[in-house]
């Protein structure tokens, strides 16, 4: 009887979450990278140690490099006034939509560590928003090249998100909603 209990409450505690994963948390199969390159305004986020400090405007800037890697500038408003950091984004040849990011300076780069993924996991068609994540759902990010996004558009992605595994409920709103 207890061992029967015991299993009921397992059943009832883990399988909402495992069927709550519904779409792959994958990279997009194809990413016009000369389009995804330039100004992104980032709208929400997950929690991260590296950007607690930021109150809002944060502003990823996207510049290809004549190696065929990414310079990536990120800003943000603090309350000390504006912060920022450079690094710089590696391309899968394979997979041009799974980045690997690093803001740790270059003598370091032969630290597993150094390098994060960084997968483009949504794009729209006209390139005015993306969606990146991370394979263990730990990065979350959602981007607009323009400075608020329309509530409807933000709830669909969100959505869209929590069916990929991500924790929605604890996105940090970093910009307004239209």
């Amino acid at each position: 009887m207890l061992r029967s209990l015991l299993l009921a409450a397992l059943l009832t505690t883990t399988l909402p979450a495992a069927m709550a994963v519904t779409l792959p948390n994958q990279p997009v199969p194809v990413l016009d990278l000369q389009r995804y390159t330039g100004q992104w305004h980032e709208i929400a986020h997950l929690p991260m140690y590296f950007q607690r400090k930021c109150l809002d405007a944060v502003i990823a800037t996207y510049t290809p490099n004549p190696d065929g890697s990414i310079h990536v500038h990120n800003t943000c408003r603090t309350s000390d006034g504006i912060a920022s950091v450079d690094g710089v984004a590696k391309i899968t040849p394979d997979q041009p939509a799974a980045l690997k990011v690093r803001f740790v300076p270059a003598w370091l780069t032969w630290l597993p560590q150094a390098w994060a993924d960084y997968w483009v996991i949504e794009v729209a068609a006209d390139y005015q928003w993306a969606v990146v994540g991370s394979p263990n759902r730990k990065y979350l990010w959602i981007l607009s090249r323009h400075e608020e996004m329309p509530r409807e558009l933000f709830e669909s992605i969100r959505q869209r998100v929590q069916q990929r595994g991500y924790a929605v409920d604890k996105l940090v709103m970093m910009a307004p909603l239209n």
